[in-house]
Parts: structure tokens; sequence; C-alpha cells
């Protein structure tokens, strides 16, 4: 058992540590067994806020640059995607709240400027749902781009020339879902696992809303075709939706975070070591990390930038757009991190922040969302960007938000 969370308990629980020990090698079975059950439900109790320092860059001009804007028309809910040249952003979105028209913009230096609105296929213009973009390569070596559009049914497209030419928009199957697909991973049997959710009305198009269900759905040609969809989580109470993939450090473990849309609870945790096969029951996660849509990228120095629409119930950012800062263990042990980012300020309840989230070679991560950022006015698309060092030594000093957290 690891010594940090040994001593995280006693921590928690207020009792000092058994003296003289710092490590635990002889004492680490005893206290599982004599102590698990409490153990568990202290480790993993859900705050409704946080403690951890807020760091506040909504101000720093500099670092954010518009993608797009147009009086009075809402542009929303993008996600991006690096190219292998590493400084090539795409990014699409819709011309409306979760649906409309898609848009397709690139930049080619790493999301400093970008272009004007390029050229696709027509019944893209059809689209029900918010776009979502992937590379991915088939068994042959073929590298492609894969579009998405949800509800029923859900419906792809294809690039093989890096963007430049594009198929319509295509059902996948005779399925739907809600936020296709909201993430994705490739195994190490070169087989990709997507997901998405639906909440009854879209899998077999009845239109009748009933309970949240996470699906998985696996291609093993490189994107051109995927299986019929499979179940991995539901709740009783809890209305988990939007799962957001992360890999381990050590490539064994994949998790996903859910969005809890009851908005009784914390936002949900769930693991598999077995390459999606199984998951573990959701758990839920600490206030640190509740929020929607959450898109993650490792930093250089390992650790995990998570950015997110912050739905924490305690929060002095709740409805903005922000980041969390921490560690995979962390998410494994249901600590709160190291601190939160507040990327920029919306203005209008929490209409904002389906992310894209992508890391640069020199370190630079290139968050990029829609939001109500000026009052009055559409929501509109921006580009930030920032190194966690330029952020670390703030979220140790003053320079932060107070968390409010009782």
């Amino acid at each position: 058992m690891n010594d940090k969370i040994i001593v995280e308990f006693f921590q928690r629980i207020g009792h000092p540590l058994p003296e003289r020990q710092t490590h635990f090698p002889t004492f680490s079975l005893y206290f599982l067994l004599l102590f698990s059950p409490l153990f568990s439900l202290t480790l993993y109790a859900a705050d409704k806020g946080y403690s951890i320092p807020i760091v506040d860059i909504a101000h720093d001009k500099e670092r954010q640059f518009i993608v797009d804007k147009e009086p009075g028309q809402y542009l929303g809910h993008p996600t991006t995607l690096l190219l292998d040249d590493q400084k090539t952003i795409i990014v699409v979105y819709p011309k409306g709240h979760g649906r409309g028209a898609i848009v397709m913009k690139k930049s080619f230096d790493g999301g400093i400027t970008w272009s004007e609105r390029l050229p696709v296929p027509k019944n893209w213009e059809t689209s029900q749902e918010v776009p979502t973009i992937y590379r991915l390569v088939d068994p042959q070596g073929i590298h492609r781009l894969v579009l998405f559009s949800g509800l029923y049914p859900i419906r792809m497209a294809y690039s093989k020339d890096d963007g430049v030419k594009w198929t319509p928009l295509q059902p996948i199957g005779d399925f739907g879902g809600i936020v296709a697909m909201a993430s994705m991973e490739r195994l190490k049997s070169g087989d990709y696992m997507a997901f998405f959710h639906d909440d009854g009305r879209f899998i077999a198009n009845s239109g009748r809303a009933s309970t949240f269900i996470v699906y998985k759905t696996l291609s093993q040609d490189g994107g051109l075709h995927w299986s019929l969809p499979e179940k991995i989580v539901e709740h009783e109470q809890a209305h988990l939706c939007e799962p957001g993939l992360v890999r381990s450090p050590d490539g064994g473990q994949i998790v996903l975070l859910l969005r809890e849309n009851s908005r009784k609870m914390n936002s949900f945790v769930i693991f598999s070591d077995d390459e999606g096969e199984t998951w573990t029951e959701p758990r839920e996660l600490p206030g640190a990390l509740t929020g929607d849509r959450h898109t993650a990228k490792y930093a250089p120095d390992g650790r995990l930038l998570i950015t997110f629409r912050d739905q924490t119930h305690i929060s002095p950012t709740r409805g903005d757009w922000v980041a969390w800062v921490g560690t995979y263990e962390d998410i494994v042990c249901g600590s709160e991190g190291q601190y939160r980012i507040r990327i920029m300020d919306n203005k209008v309840e929490a209409d904002c922040a389906y992310p894209g989230c992508e890391l640069l070679p020199d370190g630079t991560f290139v968050t990029t969302t829609y939001g109500h950022w000026d009052e009055g006015e559409s929501p509109y698309i921006v580009s930030v960007r920032f190194k966690l060092e330029e952020l670390d030594a703030r979220g140790l000093t003053s320079d932060t938000i107070p968390n409010l957290n009782p």
C-alpha cells in the first residue's frame, strides 16, 4: 500500500501518526485489515467544495486569441485536433447551441491566428449535435481524420488529407446517442474504443427519456466501421454522461470522468484494468473535479491538466471555464489535486466550456472553447495559451481567488 495514502488517511481523521512510522512496510497490511471500511469511507467522501487554490488568468488578455466571433450568432461547443506537425490545430463547432451547421477552421501556428471558415460538405449543415474530431490509423497504416455528429443516427465524415477534403456525413449504424464521440482511445490491440451517452431518446430513436447510460463502441479498421454500442455504466440516482478519458501513465488503466447531470451529486469516475472490457462501480469525484465535459492532457512533467465547465456545488467560479492541475494518483486516491485555474469568466450562467485541449512540443497548452465572454453579446470561441510553470508559482501564493469552501 502506498505510504502517502496511509499518511493522508491519518491526517484526514485527525489522528497522530504512529510513533517513528514514516514508512509502513509491515504496518500496511495490518492497517488495511483493521481500518479498510473506515479508510474507504473517509478517503473517498465527496466534498461539495474544495480547498485547493484557484489561479485566475481570466484577465490575462495576452493569452487569449479569438477563433471566431459573429455578431448575433451563437457559436458554441468546439472540439480541436492537433495534427502530426505539432503546430496545426483544426477546430470544429456548430452555429448554434449544441446543434447547427458545422464550421471548421485551422490554425497553423499553435492557436495564435486562425483561418477563415473553411469549405465543408453541404450536408454538414444538417448536423443535430456538437461535432467531435479525431485522427485514426487503420491496420494498413493509413491515417484519416474522422468527424462525428450525434443524436439519431450518429453520423460520421472522414478526410484522407488532414482535413482538406471531407466526405459527407453518413450514419455509422442504426443507433443514436448524445455527444458522440465524447472521447476515444486506441487499445493495445490496435482497435479504437469510443464513448458516448444517451438518456433513452436516441439510442433506438424512441424519443422517450429514461435512464442516462454511457456506451462504448469499437472499430477494428481505423474508424471506417463501428460495432453496436455496449452499455458500460449507469447509476440509480446520478445522471452520468459525457465521459472524458484518461489513460494511466504506465498505460495499464483507463479512467472515465463523468458529468453528473441531475446536479445533485459531484462528477463521477470509473476505472478499467482490462482495456475497457470491465469497469468499476461509479464513485463520486472530489468537488475540485466536478464539472462538465472533462478534457485531459499530460504536461511534460507528468502532471495532468483537465479542463471543463465548473459545476462544483460550492465554488466562486461555478459556471466558468476552468482547469484542474494534479496527478493521475490524485484521481485514483480521490485527492483534490494541486490547484485549479479559472481560464475565462463566463457571463451567462453555465453556458460555456466544451473545451478542446492540446499540448505543443514546448509545453504550451492550447485550450479552446465557447462562452459568453462579453456582457450582452452572443457566445463566441476563444483559444487560451499557457504553460504550467507560468502558473505554478501563482498557485502557491496569494495571487488566487478565495475558494469560499466552508
